[in-house]
């Protein structure tokens, strides 16, 4: 089956304010929806990261990717890699990477329907017939300030959590919608103590829940290795303490808490260091730069031969993601920890058909529908992308917001 098109929709979807190392998150979060068309008419789907500078990467791999067989996806990831110019061109392995992982998937959900079989079994198979996801909780303001006074807005339905009771709260609002049974807290906000506080208040809300703390590297070594032992009981695993790998390395040799990353090891190239050094312990996956589900399949391959966990990482997204996630995850075999998931902040805005993806006692079952499992709402895509349209943006940037409010934001990290 020949690829007739590549259709390339840019959108924008509503996001809370969620608080983290780089700033606050704006009004508004950008993705790209990818179709691709097959003979037939028949559309499979892929999402992406969003802003103009990927749709612009897109674009320019668009005819290399038109006229080959939907099935041959080697040779689509090698036509798109020098469409972008290899490795002797201006775009990075990783962003090649990134963007032919929302043309693989569509290429897999249209693969998919052809055979009559999902995106699960193209992977190898299941491993399991549910996929567990974590409740992922942030310091977030009430609402987004108005954009001309900067007063705070209406409080939106999640509400304030800026001190360990707000995070509590916020915890037990989506553990009592989803189910979830782990929780994990984006921190690198506050002084240190704050969110240790903020921990030990889940940890005693919460009991039976494994916890875990990602500072996206806002700390000191100092800070890290004091932040292990004070809470090295209460963690199931210690998220990106600190940059880099030998950042990480020397942490982990004070620690005996399980290091987790999805910034320093964001790339096979970076994998033999890290292994050499035992600078991680759980590398948190995600189709979305390391290459596609394929390749994410692969990662687990290798992580499990050096003894490494995974898990899974995530950021701003909608249900073509997750559908995508829960298939790589659910063919996964190493892949032992709750994934992360930012759709119970997102899903207000989706551009699938509800009901082919729920979360329900902190799990999604992996669908058994053909492809992804997800149908595409054509209304509701040409509304997203009408939003980004009309707003204007380019780029994501939570440090850019935050200044507007708050104008001597420093993002220099380590922060603490």
């Amino acid at each position: 089956m020949i690829i007739r098109d590549l259709v390339i929709t840019p959108i924008a979807f509503r996001d809370p304010p969620l608080l983290n190392a780089d700033g606050v998150h704006e009004p508004l979060a950008l993705r790209t929806v990818v179709r691709l068309v097959v003979d037939g008419g028949l559309i499979g789907l892929g999402e992406g990261s969003g802003g103009r500078r990927m749709l612009g990467l897109l674009e320019s791999v668009r005819t290399a990717v038109i006229g080959r067989s939907v099935f041959d996806t080697s040779a689509i990831e090698q036509a798109v890699s020098e469409a972008l110019g290899g490795d002797a061109g201006p775009v990075s392995r990783r962003d090649r990477r990134t963007v032919f992982s929302p043309i693989e998937v569509a290429c897999l959900d249209a693969q998919g329907h052809l055979m009559e079989r999902p995106v699960v079994e193209l992977l190898g198979g299941r491993v399991r017939d549910a996929v567990p996801y974590s409740a992922y909780l942030f310091y977030k303001w009430a609402a987004h300030p108005d954009p001309t006074t900067g007063k705070p807005g209406v409080a939106d339905e999640w509400g304030e959590a800026l001190d360990p009771d707000g995070i509590v709260k916020q915890a037990h609002l989506l553990i009592e919608r989803y189910g979830f049974g782990s929780i994990k807290l984006k921190a690198g906000v506050f002084p240190p103590d704050q969110e240790i506080a903020a921990v030990r208040a889940l940890a005693e809300a919460f009991p039976e829940h494994p916890l875990r703390i990602d500072p996206n590297g806002a700390w000191t070594h100092e800070t890290a290795v004091r932040v292990a032992r004070e809470l090295g009981p209460a963690l199931e695993y210690f998220e990106d303490p600190v940059l880099t790998i030998p950042g990480m390395s020397a942490v982990a040799a004070e620690i005996d808490l399980p290091l987790a990353t999805n910034m320093c090891v964001v790339a096979f190239e970076h994998i033999p260091e890290a292994v050499r050094t035992d600078a991680v312990q759980i590398v948190l996956s995600d189709h979305h730069y390391w290459g596609g589900l394929r390749r994410t399949r692969e990662l687990g391959a290798i992580c499990e031969t050096f003894g490494i966990g995974v898990s899974m990482h995530s950021n701003s997204h909608l249900g073509i993601s997750l559908a995508a996630m829960t298939h790589v995850a659910a063919a996964t075999p190493a892949l032992a920890y709750a994934c992360d998931t930012h759709y119970p902040w997102n899903r207000g805005d989706d551009v699938v058909r509800p009901g082919g993806l729920e979360i329900v006692d902190g799990s999604i079952t992996v669908p058994h529908a053909p492809g992804l499992g997800v149908e595409l709402d054509e209304t509701a895509l040409e509304r997203q992308h009408q939003v980004f349209l009309d707003s204007g943006r380019a780029e994501r940037d939570d440090t850019g917001y935050m200044r507007r409010f708050q104008p001597d934001y420093d993002p220099i990290l380590p922060r603490f």
